[in-house]
């Protein structure tokens, strides 16, 4: 006779709470605001007692149109009824480094960094025209001091019960109290090849665009590539219940 294999227990957040895991925005603030109003009715029909959570992986500017809207948005008071943690992602990692070494900045400007310099007001003449030291003094000046604080603020994971939650991903065999914040911030392998069951917990990250979420015992990738694709990923964990929640296609919202 042939043993039944047993699966593992779905792991669960901390007790009591509702955590909504967003992907990678990348200058989308239309989508985000689309998306959070799905989340919003999502949670209306949970019990009154459950904490609803909002999670933002990272990744909030670059390569779509409008990175000030977002960042607009999540320097204002969570929606009502939520809490909120957000992650830095490689992002704003870029941008933070270029503000402070601009000669090194080529990076940032070749991918995204150009949009982001539009959406607080530098035109694209004067990008191509100004040296990178030009153009940091440009960004510091045009960058709200919320913004910065936001951006200086930014935590590089979140743990809840049997989840974790990070921009990238984690080092297969490293403790966490000992992952770097580059392994975080950037890692793709030897991490999503990796059957590490990661200190017992399930990583939920984002920084590789897949056209669907990726889902292995181990991880849950959700960045589905929104500033190209036109949606936007969200993970609703509650207990043992996981769901996605996305905004469709295209979907468009102006943020209020």
């Amino acid at each position: 006779m042939r043993s039944r294999l047993v699966q593992p227990p779905m792991p669960e957040p901390e007790p009591g709470v509702c955590l909504y895991a967003i992907g990678d925005i990348h200058g989308r603030s239309d989508l985000l605001a689309v998306l959070l109003d799905l989340i919003a009715a999502h949670a209306a029909g949970l019990p009154k007692e459950v904490r609803r959570r909002l999670v933002f992986l990272g990744d909030y500017i670059d390569r779509g149109p409008d990175s000030r809207g977002v960042i607009d948005m999540l320097c204002r008071p969570p929606p009502a009824g939520f809490e909120r943690v957000c992650l830095r992602g490689n992002h704003e990692h870029f941008l933070l480094a270029f503000l402070e070494k601009p000669a090194e900045g080529m990076m940032w400007l070749v991918n995204g960094g150009r949009e982001t310099l539009q959406s607080y007001g530098v035109p694209e003449e004067a990008i191509v025209a100004m040296r990178r030291s030009e153009l940091a003094a440009a960004m510091n000046a045009l960058l709200p001091p919320s913004h910065k604080r936001f951006l200086d603020g930014l935590d590089l994971v979140h743990a809840s019960g049997g989840y974790l939650f990070v921009h990238a991903g984690v080092e297969p065999g490293v403790p966490l109290h000992q992952q770097s914040a580059e392994t975080l911030l950037w890692i793709r392998q030897p991490f999503l090849a990796s059957k590490d069951t990661f200190g017992g917990r399930v990583v939920v990250h984002g920084h590789t665009v897949s056209a669907e979420p990726q889902v292995r015992p181990n991880r849950i990738g959700i960045d589905t590539g929104a500033y190209a694709s036109g949606r936007l990923t969200a993970l609703a964990l509650h207990g043992a219940h996981r769901q996605f929640i996305s905004t469709p296609p295209d979907a468009r919202k102006e943020p209020g």
